[in-house]
């Protein structure tokens, strides 16, 4: 389907995401987020070719789901370094793919977008927000942003019941090996700080 907007836009995003995937894991096998990635082992042949074909996809007609998603992923691929992610520019592709497919999941990273765009404390009242929906309650990703945006608040005992919600509801081994860390690594940084 050569000619087809939404083929060539999906095929961007597995692109742009995919050109991630060796800096993903560590050597012994523990998750990597992404702003701890060593940006050399990122895929720049494939974020290249994922640009340009969102790039031919956006000329030609309002954007899709999935032209937005890949526009997302391009700005966390075209950063050279975390700290020049343009953050402000992510909440608007989340705006948009909002009115295109709304979701739960895509208002959540939303409120993580906010939350590096603006400040810890606007992230989790966002989030917060859309606590009561029952899709995100059992979300594991939902209960990690939290506990990420409380532990940078220095909210550590909100934070540590946050990561265990996380881990409780986390099905992957590297996954829940990383919020188990976080969640200690927070702890003993709060018993450092106060002894």
């Amino acid at each position: 389907m050569p000619d087809s907007s939404e083929v060539a836009a999906l095929l961007a995003l597995i692109l742009l995401t995919d050109a991630r995937r060796d800096a993903r894991i560590d050597a012994t096998g523990r998750l990597v987020l992404l702003a701890d990635q060593d940006r050399a082992r990122w895929d720049h042949g494939a974020i290249g070719e994922g640009v340009a074909l969102l790039r031919d996809v956006l000329a030609k007609r309002n954007p899709s789901r999935f032209a937005l998603m890949a526009a997302i992923a391009a700005v966390h691929d075209e950063a050279r370094r975390w700290d020049d992610t343009d953050w402000h520019e992510i909440v608007g592709l989340y705006d948009l793919l909002l009115q295109t497919w709304p979701s739960p999941v895509v208002a959540m990273n939303r409120a993580i977008a906010v939350g590096f765009a603006v400040g810890p404390s606007e992230g989790l009242a966002e989030l917060d927000s859309l606590s009561t929906d029952p899709l995100l309650a059992r979300y594991g990703y939902f209960a990690a942003a939290r506990a990420d945006f409380l532990r940078r608040l220095g909210r550590t005992d909100d934070a540590r019941v946050a990561y265990d919600e996380a881990i409780i509801l986390t099905d992957n081994a590297v996954e829940r090996d990383f919020l188990v860390e976080a969640r200690d690594s927070s702890r003993r940084n709060r018993a450092a700080a106060s002894g």
